[in-house]
């Protein structure tokens, strides 16, 4: 009985070699084909990646500027509109009252010192109650003519007829 259990022996080591290698081959082409699978899935990532990022950049560029340029200049609308205001009630608070709705008046402080205006840079002389350069604010209001009456944009008097 010996005699054919070493061919069968060897018949199945040889089975089992050739078995152990093609599953190693196998192996090794699987992981060739999952590298470059995960080589196409980054190159294709980093172009997604790169493509998302342009059009999100630019979407956002073109939804935000417009906010962000009425915000700002909102700023500079609210200041100009209240410029009139400032300089009525600013030379109160700063003791200028002879200041008070002149359209020369500034009320700025620079390093320290304050600009009172462009003609009397510290202010009229102690004492006076006038000065000589002051000029009336004219207020320029939406919705008011010249003469300070309100109006819809029409300029006609019977605009209600």
């Amino acid at each position: 009985m010996e005699d054919w259990q070493k061919p069968f022996s060897q018949m199945l080591e040889t089975f089992a070699d050739q078995v152990e290698e093609f599953f190693v081959e196998v192996a090794q082409d699987v992981t060739e084909v999952v590298n470059l699978f995960v080589e196409f899935s980054e190159e294709v990532s980093t172009q997604i990646h790169n493509v998302f990022t342009d059009e999100m950049e630019q979407y956002v560029t073109e939804l935000v500027s417009p906010v962000l340029e009425a915000y700002f200049g909102l700023g500079g609308a609210v200041e100009e509109v209240a410029q009139p205001m400032i300089q009525t009630v600013e030379p109160f608070l700063i003791q200028h009252p002879v200041c008070a709705g002149c359209r020369h008046f500034h009320g700025q402080s620079y390093g320290g010192t304050l600009l009172v205006c462009g003609m009397h840079p510290y202010g009229v002389s102690e004492g006076e109650e006038t000065c000589a350069d002051k000029e009336p604010i004219v207020w320029k209001a939406p919705g008011f003519n010249s003469e300070g009456q309100f109006f819809f944009g029409i300029h006609d008097d019977d605009w209600w007829s």
